[in-house]
């Protein structure tokens, strides 16, 4: 059994998400000398690219995206806030974007304003002629950084020896994961889900083997065990920072899903309580939140599903309905844009964008932009062959199941 042991911390991208908070559903523009003033750690620039106001970002990315046609693509997540969704190519989720940039091969460039791990995902999917940029390089993911992968191996050489002669155990990982746990699922006979498949998934898994490990959101975990009528007795929590995930070999053994212990900093605000003051404001609202939410705030919803069933449920409903949404506020913000003739709000009063989505400043594309212009790549990501190749599998096995 491994004995390593450390102590509990915080990644510094769960203590920032607060920084953003506001009671109030707009997010203006600010420079980024403004942003920076909160005393955040992103990535440092020069200081030219501090000073400009949003007019003038607006004007330079406008004339360096004429300058650089095609060799570039500019992929935005959901979670971006407008001012940057608005230079995007194309948006969606993580994984939908990847496969988009697939499909560009005349596109030298993939300039990926997401987190880390989307563009380590596009990277993989990508060609080999393409190179992938992250215009912050400091923007992580909360959940991802709660599965490290020395933890994770660790954890996995346990359970090996637990389970191993006791029906197995077989891994899965959430899109939200870094690329060397996408690879670990693939070694393993394992494989990738997302928000949308999470339950074919997971039903496959329990086909390959009697248990399942599933990384690195217990949340989305737990929600799509009790779909599939897994009871909350036969699952456990896994604490990194505790002897066999603070759970016995009895536990362990009998134990139908193992959830990592991780959580959205987006998701895990909202609670029961909003969802009854939204029902107490509007009696006739539908309450629709993301499985990354809580088990006691999914089953209180009238609705849960993926970003992309949020945007397709609020999009295609009849006007005048009224929707109460538990995402982050810039999806909502936008949903609510694109749906004048309906009711859109945020489940929580105090509107807290994703704070590592929001590292994404004008400033940091601009930067990365006139560079590639200058015949210089910055904050490029790249994955290990190895590491790519077994993330694939994971994928692969993935898309086999839609």
């Amino acid at each position: 059994m491994t004995t390593r042991s450390r102590k509990p911390f915080v990644p510094i991208t769960e203590i920032e998400h607060a920084a953003f908070c506001k009671p109030a559903d707009e997010l203006p523009a600010k420079s980024l000398a403004e942003e920076l003033a909160i005393n955040i750690r992103w990535q440092k620039i020069p200081p030219e690219f501090l000073r400009y106001s949003a007019k003038e970002l607006d004007q330079r990315i406008h004339d360096v995206r004429e300058k650089l046609g095609s060799t570039v693509t500019v992929l935005g997540h959901h979670y971006q806030r407008e001012e940057i969704i608005k230079y995007a190519d194309f948006q969606g989720d993580s994984f939908l974007l990847s496969q988009e940039a697939a499909t560009r091969p005349e596109a030298e460039y993939i300039v990926f304003c997401g987190v880390h791990f989307m563009a380590e995902t596009a990277c993989i999917l990508c060609a080999p002629h393409q190179r992938v940029i992250l215009p912050n390089i400091t923007a992580g993911c909360s959940m991802a950084d709660m599965a490290p992968m020395e933890d994770v191996d660790d954890a996995w050489d346990d359970l090996q020896d637990v389970l191993g002669d006791k029906g197995g155990i077989i891994p899965v990982t959430y899109m939200n994961s870094i690329a060397g746990i996408k690879a670990l699922c693939g070694r393993n006979n394992g494989a990738v889900c997302t928000s949308s498949n999470a339950g074919k998934v997971v039903e496959w898994a329990f086909q390959q083997g009697e248990r399942v490990l599933f990384l690195p959101d217990q949340h989305l975990g737990r929600n799509t065990g009790l779909k599939l009528g897994i009871p909350l007795d036969k699952m456990v929590v896994w604490n990194p920072f505790k002897p066999l995930g603070g759970n016995t070999r009895e536990q362990l053994i009998n134990a139908k899903m193992v959830l990592w212990q991780g959580h959205c900093s987006v998701h895990t605000r909202f609670t029961v309580k909003q969802i009854e003051m939204a029902r107490e404001r509007y009696p006739d609202v539908t309450v629709l939140v993301h499985p990354e939410c809580p088990m006691e705030t999914v089953q209180a919803a009238d609705m849960n599903g993926s970003t992309e069933l949020i945007r397709k449920v609020i999009n295609e409903a009849p006007a005048g309905s009224v929707w109460a949404v538990g995402t982050e506020i810039s999806l909502v913000n936008r949903l609510a844009l694109n749906n004048p003739d309906k009711t859109v709000f945020c489940l929580d009063p105090v509107s807290c964008p994703c704070s590592t989505m929001y590292r994404i400043h004008p400033a940091y594309l601009l930067w990365v932009l006139e560079n590639l212009a200058n015949g210089e790549v910055v904050n490029e990501i790249t994955v290990p062959d190895d590491v790519k190749r077994d993330s694939l599998v994971a994928l692969e096995r993935m898309l086999e199941l839609r």
